[in-house]
């Protein structure tokens, strides 16, 4: 066990709720009454817990996912951390794709910008250089998040708990090394129907997106996870998250790096989405 992982009944109760809420698709109520809303080895300890029931039912790790990088997010939940969740190889959809919105609870969308590792971030100092060496490449991308628990009532340790709110991403084209991307000096603009419904900078994310990565690999070395290369992971939300229904098509333009879009059909069946492309 790590140094989030304090075990305990109330544990295992907050992830069959979880659980059991996703496998239904009928959010649950709020799990901070089993853990609090603040206790931080607690609500790792349940996301600890879910991600090894997953890969022992033959999940696949792909990377990481990082939250609350937004100063203003983290005021609302009294938080002064970013949070991070498991990305695994079920939640990648392909650009382009349509997403049966019924496979899903409560859905919102974010633009962020995704890198793709290089090489691995488990020795050295993972100071700002070892970390930008680190990145093999960016893409944009669009988190699809969701939460398990009803009406996005949500606690620091109700996110936690419930994987970081994740649900799919998406990533786009084209790949580029940062020497040809600075991820601080991007802008963002997401639309919805060709509307504009969200726009934001790299700023925004943690002063730096790159800053927000080497938070994240400080914080998996330090409970015996680290990041590898050829995992992907999200920096966090480029501006304000919007919500997703049947019919919507998003599109995220980020620029100096490129576009990503999703759509969204009403339907129940999580198999029709898997192989779609863009001209879905």
């Amino acid at each position: 066990m790590n140094e989030f992982s304090p075990g305990g009944d109330a544990v295992a109760r907050a992830a069959d709720r979880l659980l059991r809420a996703a496998a239904d698709r009928v959010p649950c109520p709020p799990v901070r009454d089993l853990i609090g809303g603040d206790d931080v080895k607690a609500a790792y300890a349940v996301q600890e817990l879910l991600t090894a029931r997953r890969l022992a039912a033959g999940g696949r790790v792909t990377g990481r996912k990082i939250g609350l990088t937004s100063p203003a997010v983290q005021q609302q939940l009294g938080v002064d951390q970013p949070d991070f969740g498991v990305l695994f190889a079920d939640m990648d959809v392909a650009d382009g794709a349509s997403v049966p919105v019924g496979a899903l609870l409560q859905p919102k969308v974010e633009a962020e910008i995704a890198f793709v590792l290089g090489a691995d971030l488990s020795e050295g100092p993972l100071d700002a250089a070892q970390i930008r060496a680190a990145v093999a490449h960016a893409v944009p991308a669009l988190e699809i998040v969701d939460s398990r628990i009803a009406g996005w009532d949500i606690t620091f340790g109700d996110t936690v708990a419930d994987n970081g709110s994740s649900a799919l991403y998406v990533l786009g084209t084209p790949a580029r090394p940062l020497t040809e991307f600075e991820p601080v000096e991007a802008a963002m603009t997401l639309t919805r129907g060709g509307e504009i419904v969200s726009t934001g900078n790299g700023a925004a994310c943690l002063g730096d997106p790159l800053a927000a990565l080497a938070w994240l690999a400080r914080t998996a070395r330090d409970v015996g996870d680290p990041l590898r290369a050829g995992q992907v992971v999200l920096s966090g939300a480029l501006g304000p998250m919007v919500p997703a229904a049947a019919g919507d098509v998003f599109a995220a333009e980020i620029t100096g790096l490129g576009s990503v879009s999703v759509r969204f059909h009403a339907s129940s069946d999580v198999r029709d989405f898997r192989d779609e492309g863009a001209s879905a």
